[in-house]
């Protein structure tokens, strides 16, 4: 189906709708950047979709000609009369009024492999991000249109690691697809988006005991990340300074360096160690 773009000046005046800046409303308005999103998606007939922020619907329904089923999460209760028109006549669309950080993706999905795209406000990043790849019934792939910095960040651009890009890395493989200028945005922002696909492992890289002292190894770490390692894990092994030179000697790593300096392998040494102690 060739679908018209959405007109999305005309819509916010005909429900009388304003973009809520304590939501981070930006709504994509270009029509070729939606399209870019949903080819870097991936997206085809045996797809099923979970978007998040579906906003006036319009990169909704354009997965939805594609994907054999869209469950679509909007928070914004204002929104769903303009939503709920655009989308009417598509029967695989599926709406759901709520918070994606409250809404567990096991109660909208019963298998693994769904894809995830989402157009997410820089102040729930992080929290979106742990919360999708923690999911008891996980997706394939994540399509998350983000602020430029922060996909960078993610995929190690300046081969510094950071909390937020140890936490993607150690389940899947992200990348940047695409950029898109602020001004393809509706209020346009102060910064350009990137497009970050990340496509994940069947299992992630650590057991899920082992995970759990990765974010505690990491948060420590992290939360003091000018501190030397051997400083900064201290209060992990009881204050024991030794006990902390002696698990990051066992993983090959220096006690002077810092945890932005770590490699992913050598992040997964430690937390093997750490867990084995």
């Amino acid at each position: 189906m060739t679908l018209d773009p959405l007109r999305i000046p005309e819509l916010l005046q005909k429900y009388d709708l304003r973009p809520q800046k304590s939501l981070g409303q930006n709504f994509l308005a270009d029509h070729n950047a939606l399209l870019k999103i949903v080819r870097d998606s991936g997206v085809g007939p045996g797809d099923r979709v979970l978007e998040i922020g579906a906003g006036l619907g319009s990169l909704t329904r354009l997965l939805a000609d594609s994907a054999q089923s869209v469950t679509a999460i909007e928070i914004d209760e204002h929104l769903f009369p303009a939503l709920e028109s655009v989308t009417a006549p598509f029967s695989n669309i599926y709406l759901v009024k709520g918070d994606i950080l409250e809404i567990p993706p096991e109660t909208l999905f019963q298998e693994d492999g769904y894809l995830v795209i989402a157009n997410i406000p820089y102040y729930i990043t992080s929290a979106v991000i742990r919360h999708l790849l923690e999911a008891k019934i996980r997706p394939a792939r994540l399509v998350l249109t983000m602020q430029k910095e922060v996909a960078e960040r993610i995929i190690n651009r300046d081969e510094k690691m950071s909390l937020l890009s140890l936490s993607v890395l150690v389940y899947g493989v992200p990348r940047i697809s695409s950029q898109i200028p602020a001004q393809c945005f509706l209020p346009a922002p102060k910064v350009d988006s990137n497009v970050l696909v990340v496509d994940l492992y069947e299992q992630p890289l650590l057991t899920e005991a082992e995970m759990d002292d990765l974010f505690k190894l990491a948060h420590a770490a992290f939360n003091q990340k000018r501190k030397m390692l051997r400083n900064s894990l201290r209060p992990l092994l009881d204050g024991d300074a030794d006990a902390v030179t002696l698990t990051l000697e066992q993983a090959g790593i220096e006690p002077g360096a810092r945890p932005e300096n770590l490699t992913l392998d050598e992040w997964i040494r430690l937390v093997k160690v750490f867990t084995a102690r």
